[in-house]
C-alpha cells in the first residue's frame, strides 16, 4: 500500500450506511485499550440512537482512498461555568495502518471547528487511565488533563435501581 499524502484524507459526516463500520471501530478501540468486554453496544443501538429521529451523537469519518481510516464520535455539551456550548468527544479511533498521518488530529480539529462555528468554545474528552500514548497525543495538541475533575459513572442494574427509586416516581 502506498503512503498517501495527508491531503488524500477525506473527512465526512458519518451516515446510517456507516453504522457497521462505526461499530467495528468502537469494538477495535475497546480491544486496543484492553477492555473489549466493556462494550455491550450493538450496531442496532448506534443506528437507533445516532441516526434516528432524535440523534444522540454525530460522527465524523475519515477515509483514505475510499477506505475507512478513522472515526470521531461526538455530541454537544454545555458548561454552566463558562456559559457556552462545547463538544464532547466520546470516541476517537484511527485504524493502525493509517496512524502517523495526523488523521486523529484532523478529526479533532474538524469537530472543534464545527463546534466553534455553532458558538462552542471548548472540547472535552476522557482518556483511559492506562493509555499513555493517547495522553501524550492529546497533550501535544494542547488538550490538557484537568487536575480538578474526575469522571464518575453509574451503569446497568445500579443505574436502573437509582433511576427507579420510589422517590423518583411522579406523584399520582
Amino acid at each position: 500500500m502506498t503512503n498517501p499524502a495527508s491531503n488524500d484524507v477525506l473527512l465526512r459526516p458519518g451516515t446510517i450506511d456507516d453504522v457497521e463500520i462505526i461499530h467495528a471501530a468502537i469494538l477495535k478501540l475497546g480491544s486496543h485499550i484492553g477492555a473489549p468486554e466493556e462494550i455491550i453496544s450493538t450496531a442496532d443501538d448506534l443506528r437507533r440512537y445516532g441516526f434516528g429521529e432524535k440523534p444522540a451523537f454525530s460522527t465524523l469519518v475519515a477515509e483514505v482512498g475510499g477506505e475507512f481510516a478513522g472515526l470521531c464520535l461526538h455530541f454537544p455539551i454545555f458548561s454552566t461555568w463558562i456559559g457556552r456550548p462545547g463538544v464532547y468527544v466520546q470516541d476517537l479511533y484511527v485504524e493502525d495502518r493509517f496512524r502517523g498521518r495526523k488523521i486523529g488530529e484532523r478529526l479533532l480539529r474538524r469537530v472543534a471547528a464545527e463546534c466553534r462555528r455553532d458558538g462552542g468554545v471548548y472540547l472535552r474528552l476522557s482518556v483511559d487511565t492506562d493509555n499513555e500514548g493517547a495522553k501524550a497525543f492529546y497533550e501535544r495538541l494542547g488538550i490538557a488533563w484537568s487536575s480538578y475533575e474526575q469522571t464518575q459513572k453509574i451503569i446497568g442494574e445500579a443505574f436502573f435501581a437509582f433511576a427507579d427509586a420510589p422517590e423518583n416516581r411522579e406523584p399520582q
